[in-house]
């Protein structure tokens, strides 16, 4: 509980509505002490004073978008037959669509009329693969083998038997000619399923020998936020935060990156007749559920929590009675006729959370379990 801070309202200011002895905070109401207001019925209510996490969040813009930046580069070898021991100059026969997925088994493109498959991998692939080959990109074989079904027993980073058959049947399968072995230029490594953004080649022309024929980014939807240096220090990787998406529609999603540097804004960016657009900071966020629709591109609202206080008084906002001198007070209720009166608390607060519509108070004699008086809905 911050008690040291000054009382004050977040984001949304108090705004007193003299005459109507009411006060207005954001689209909530605030009361004003009895004996300072006019004399006017309103119906009131009671909420529970609890103890809880209290979040101050602030909302920026960011864009829509999928994680990483990946290119599909064609082997030295692929220009010379893509591995299919022909000798003759590769042609590419097939490229797949911008905004098309490509999943592991699948074709990422074709030479001479052979797929060449995606697997997923950290490593690159850089060599022939074959029986006593050793490594980690041997592993990554095994494991995409196994996931794809063709065969068991196939760990390590060791090219064994079981290795071996489990080529030969992915081979077959797919129509890739049956050798038990995998040439440079047969399968491409990426660390997860491609989402095509680009052609940089054509089909029916030489395949480019070691540049990219197409680019892509992962499937994983994230938001990226250039955001204001102040902020900055508040946040952290693991950070949760809340994306309105642009058909009004909520997710989750956890900050994955704060750069520490600033970048100016690019060239192209269109600037305001007389204004300096500021450095900002490059924020990443992973939506947990991943967005729905085609929304690439689109800008977000995202809700950051730039402060937290765990385990602390709070009560809706609307419980709140503005008191001279921008101080606060609650009424916190009896227990009816021939109990315990109602009683006018003097409160502190701390931190607004106006998404829940809570606040963070203290008092004398303020407890959690006890009922406020809050105008009635």
């Amino acid at each position: 509980m911050a008690d040291a801070r000054p009382a004050a309202l977040s984001a949304a200011a108090v705004l007193l509505l003299t005459g109507a002895g009411w006060a207005a905070y954001s689209t909530d109401v605030l009361r004003t002490h009895p004996g300072h207001a006019a004399a006017a019925a309103v119906a009131t209510g009671r909420a529970l004073v609890v103890r809880t996490d209290v979040r101050q969040q602030t909302t920026v813009t960011g864009t829509l978008g999928y994680e990483g930046s990946y290119s599909v580069i064609a082997p030295s070898t692929a220009a010379a037959g893509a591995g299919t021991g022909s000798g003759s100059p590769g042609m590419i026969t097939w490229l797949p669509a911008a905004g098309a997925r490509v999943s592991r088994g699948e074709p990422v493109y074709a030479v001479n009329g052979q797929p060449v498959l995606l697997f997923y991998g950290s490593r690159p692939a850089w060599r022939d693969l074959g029986p006593g080959v050793i490594g980690p990109d041997v592993r990554q074989l095994n494991r995409n083998l196994a996931a794809l079904g063709y065969g068991t027993g196939l760990a390590g980073d060791q090219f064994d038997l079981a290795t071996e058959q489990a080529v030969e049947l992915w081979q077959q399968a797919t129509g890739l000619p049956v050798t038990g072995t995998v040439s440079l230029g047969q399968i491409v490594f990426l660390p997860g399923p491609l989402l095509v953004s680009q052609q940089l080649a054509a089909a029916g022309g030489p395949v480019p020998n070691g540049t990219a024929i197409v680019t892509g980014s992962s499937a994983t939807p994230d938001v990226q936020i250039p955001l204001d240096p102040s902020l900055a220090p508040t946040l952290r990787a693991g950070n949760r935060v809340l994306v309105t998406l642009p058909d009004g529609t909520t997710d989750p999603g956890v900050i994955t990156q704060v750069s520490r540097i600033a970048q100016n804004p690019a060239s192209g960016s269109q600037n305001q007749p007389g204004s300096q657009q500021q450095p900002t900071v490059p924020v990443t966020v992973r939506l947990l559920r991943g967005a729905r629709g085609s929304f690439d591109q689109a800008q977000v609202q995202v809700a950051i929590t730039s402060a937290e206080d765990r385990h602390v008084l709070a009560v809706p906002i609307t419980a709140l009675l503005a008191l001279p001198g921008a101080r606060y007070a609650v009424v916190v209720l009896g227990g009816g006729a021939g109990g315990t009166p109602s009683r006018t608390v003097p409160v502190r607060t701390g931190l607004f959370d106006d998404t829940a519509g809570v606040v963070e108070v203290s008092g004398p004699g303020l407890a959690a379990g006890q009922h406020v008086e809050v105008p009635r809905q």
